[in-house]
């Protein structure tokens, strides 16, 4: 099954998982209405301790993680990373506290991986959710559940997972 998603379906799929939520993140910068602001005042080195644009997401992280369903990412990062990738790791601490699993892998070493350069979920190891993006905005979100290619991003997951670095390995030697 092939289909894209809107907004509803999507938050469905957030709702409905019951063991795991991973992601695989690649693009070197996201551009989300709601972070816009946050990121502004972050390059104006104004940041501070407001997350109350992540808060939606950080309670619903909580709230799946306390029902011991598993939340994890691979962060793909330039070197050096781009602004928005310092962005996201200065705000990474928060997701990590929520109970996300982060680790963090160099872009040249995804590639030599041969791992895929397109953003993807993967939802209780069947349900696959593939992001396009067109110049950093999301534009749609193709979801199968079609085995074989599950099953071909289940083995993208693991090569990245086995050669990233934790958030606090990575943040202690970049």
């Amino acid at each position: 099954m092939h289909r894209l998603l809107d907004g509803a379906e999507l938050a469905r799929l957030f709702a409905g998982f019951t063991r795991s939520a991973w992601r695989f993140e690649t693009q070197s910068e996201y551009r989300e209405t709601s972070e816009a602001e946050p990121y502004r005042r972050f390059l104006a080195g104004e940041l501070g301790e407001d997350r109350s644009w992540m808060t939606e997401w950080l309670r619903s992280v909580t709230a799946s993680t306390r029902q011991g369903r598993s939340f994890a990412r691979v962060r793909v990062v330039a070197f050096p990373p781009t602004d928005y990738q310092r962005f996201e790791m200065a705000v990474a601490p928060d997701n990590e506290a929520a109970g996300e699993d982060i680790r963090v892998l160099a872009a040249q070493r995804a590639r030599g991986l041969r791992l895929p350069a397109q953003d993807f979920w993967l939802f209780d190891d069947s349900v696959l959710a593939l992001m396009h993006f067109g110049a950093g905005t999301l534009t749609g979100i193709e979801v199968t559940t079609d085995v074989a290619r599950v099953e071909q991003y289940r083995a993208h997951r693991h090569r990245a997972w086995s050669h990233a670095v934790s958030l606090s390995e990575h943040m202690t030697i970049s």
